[in-house]
């Protein structure tokens, strides 16, 4: 009888090594001083400094079935982004500053240089978030995921002066809605996507698009969009000005905006303060989805909101303007309860 090994059960430790080696680099590009130690550790060093009341703030998310489109275009270099992205955006509409991040990475089948792409991706999405990658785990898992195929997975960990702590609380009748352009889908929404775009119309990933600039594939994997470079100024400038935030993520703006609001306050918000990107527009048409069910499931091109006192609006905008960063002014808090949302595509 053959004699039995790890390896030939499916799992390669020379192969989890390898990819080690090929990952180092990028993640000791994220090192922030805090830092402490190296790769190779069981858990990651990180020093906090320089806070009287320090808040920690955590979160974690994946990807979701937008996997499936980088399986189909082979392309695995802009995943990573994603899965940061879905963290750090998350902990920031609390005030909080990225301190470090950990992946979770669960492949079929372990392929060095494939792990070498996706972790680059999340090294370089955490090197432009000022975020440390400081730890993570890669299990080949044989039998579990088909060849080819992986889940990623991340968690974030930032920090907040609890007196800077971002709530509900100051948001008032009369703040105003500012809203920050997506990058794209995001990574929501994605079972929708797929069975419109491949089951429903019968695309392939290379498919060509009127309207679109990539084809069809390259466009719906475009990353998620990073906030903290935007937004950390924007929260250390204006303070007890910035009333609130919302990450549009998951369920849309029907279920997102509600969670940065007081009880007895909603928003009226007018979508045609900015232009609905074209991607969403076809998925509309080819689907026949109401335009309520594309603003409770996709970010519709605003993937991060800021409520604002209405008499800081002016020097918001002058801020951003001055910075390059498009904006828009989508809409006001109210009495009431919910979100409102009227415009042209409502009464199409």
């Amino acid at each position: 009888m053959e004699k039995m090994t790890y390896k030939n059960s499916g799992v390669d430790i020379d192969a989890g090594n390898e990819s080690v080696q090929l990952i180092k680099n990028s993640v000791r590009s994220t090192y922030r001083p805090e830092v402490l130690g190296d790769l190779g550790g069981f858990g990651g060093l990180f020093a906090l400094k320089n806070y009287d009341e320090p808040i920690l703030v955590s979160g974690t998310d994946g990807v979701g079935t937008k996997l499936k489109i980088a399986f189909m275009l082979d392309k695995h270099d802009t995943i990573g982004q994603d899965a940061v992205a879905m963290c750090v955006n998350d902990i920031l509409v609390q005030g909080a500053e990225p301190l470090f991040f950990l992946d979770y990475l669960a492949v079929g089948k372990l392929e060095p240089k494939k792990v070498a792409e996706i972790v680059g991706g999340v090294a370089r999405a955490c090197k432009e978030s000022d975020c440390a990658l400081i730890g993570g785990e890669t299990a080949e898992m044989s039998g579990f995921y088909p060849r080819g195929e992986y889940d990623i997975a991340g968690f974030a960990v930032g920090v907040v002066e609890k007196k800077n702590l971002i709530t509900s609380a100051r948001v008032k009748v009369g703040d105003i809605l500012i809203g920050l352009p997506s990058s794209g889908l995001h990574s929501n929404g994605f079972s929708l996507v797929r069975k419109i775009i491949f089951e429903h119309k019968k695309f392939k990933p290379n498919d060509k698009i009127d309207g679109l600039q990539k084809n069809i594939g390259e466009e719906i994997l475009t990353p998620t969009r990073l906030y903290p470079a935007t937004c950390l100024p924007i929260i250390k400038k204006f303070g007890e000005k910035l009333h609130g935030m919302v990450h549009i993520t998951g369920g849309g703006f029907y279920d997102n905006i509600p969670r940065a609001l007081p009880e007895g306050l909603g928003v009226e918000i007018d979508c045609d303060a900015w232009n609905v990107p074209t991607i969403f527009k076809l998925l509309q048409a080819w689907g026949n989805v109401d335009w309520r069910e594309m603003f409770r499931t996709f970010n519709c091109g605003i993937g991060m909101i800021l409520i604002v006192d209405e008499l800081a609006v002016d020097e918001l905008a002058a801020h951003l303007n001055e910075n390059y960063e498009e904006f828009y002014k989508i809409g006001r808090v109210v009495e009431g309860a919910g979100v409102k949302i009227s415009g042209g595509v409502f009464n199409d």
